[in-house]
């Protein structure tokens, strides 16, 4: 059985306060976005432990107990008996970048493994799983635009369609780390609600309104990240934004932007009317 698990952009990102349990209050807006990996799991009796791993494109490394498929699975099956698989990944969202990739890829396969073994689990019953393995993760099992609040699991309907807008992620061949980015966070109090500026202002208005906290910090660590964000601008982006705690660009057009002028970058380009909504 074979999924496409997706990427998601960061619309605005506040975050609000340090919380007692370590964690921090933010919010956001999460934005479906329709570059794939691959994901494929296949029954194999063969397999002595019941779970065997394999994984193709980029580059992951990172220990099997870290996967966080394979802690889907670890929950999954502690909780109910599962015939031995092989799982096969094909990575092509890029790490570090701020896309939540391997939290699509945890949420996809608690789906497939649902669905291909007729577990029953509804959409709330997955949702709570996803949450245990990340704060963004359960945000995969409906895949619709939501504003997010709490640690970035808590959330609420949305009015935002951008199927209109091509949308230009670019990927700068930077690992961004979480913890850094949070470690050397500068809190802000936002002017104006990140949900209202969503809403109620106009799309070009959003330049000088909707603000993602984690840019001064990261683009002081490294400017190319910031340089590419300019790079938007001066090629006719309507928006401009890093996504999450980077390092990935994304810009909003009205017209289909020049791409050479992004060749040197890993990207993707999401046209209109070609959104996963």
């Amino acid at each position: 059985m074979l999924v496409f698990p997706n990427c998601k952009i960061n619309l605005g990102l506040n975050v609000i306060n340090k919380r007692l349990d370590g964690f921090h209050n933010l919010k956001t807006v999460f934005y479906p976005i329709n570059w794939f990996d691959a994901l494929e799991v296949i029954e194999d009796d063969c397999i002595k432990n019941g779970f065997n791993f394999s994984q193709s494109g980029l580059n992951i490394n990172v220990p099997i107990e870290n996967n966080l498929i394979y802690k889907s699975w670890q929950l999954i099956n502690n909780k109910t008996k599962l015939p031995a698989i092989k799982v096969n990944l094909v990575k092509r969202i890029p790490l570090g970048a701020g896309l939540g990739g391997g939290s699509s890829n945890a949420a996809y396969f608690i789906t497939l493994i649902n669905s291909k073994f007729d577990l029953g689990l509804s959409s709330d019953e997955m949702c709570q799983l996803a949450s245990q393995i990340g704060s963004d993760c359960a945000f995969f099992i409906n895949n619709k635009p939501v504003f997010a609040e709490g640690k970035g699991d808590e959330f609420s309907s949305i009015n935002i369609n951008l199927n209109r807008y091509f949308i230009l992620l670019v990927f700068p061949g930077i690992y961004s780390n979480t913890k850094d980015a949070f470690d050397h966070l500068v809190y802000k109090t936002p002017t104006i609600e990140l949900k209202t500026i969503i809403e109620k202002m106009p799309l070009d208005e959003w330049k000088n309104n909707l603000v993602n906290d984690f840019e001064q910090s990261v683009f002081l660590k490294y400017p190319k990240i910031k340089e590419l964000k300019k790079l938007f601008y001066s090629e006719g982006a309507i928006y401009s934004s890093m996504s999450g705690s980077g390092s990935c660009v994304f810009g909003i057009f009205e017209q289909k932007p020049n791409l050479k002028s992004f060749e040197h970058y890993q990207s993707f380009l999401q046209k209109p009317n070609n959104a996963l909504l």
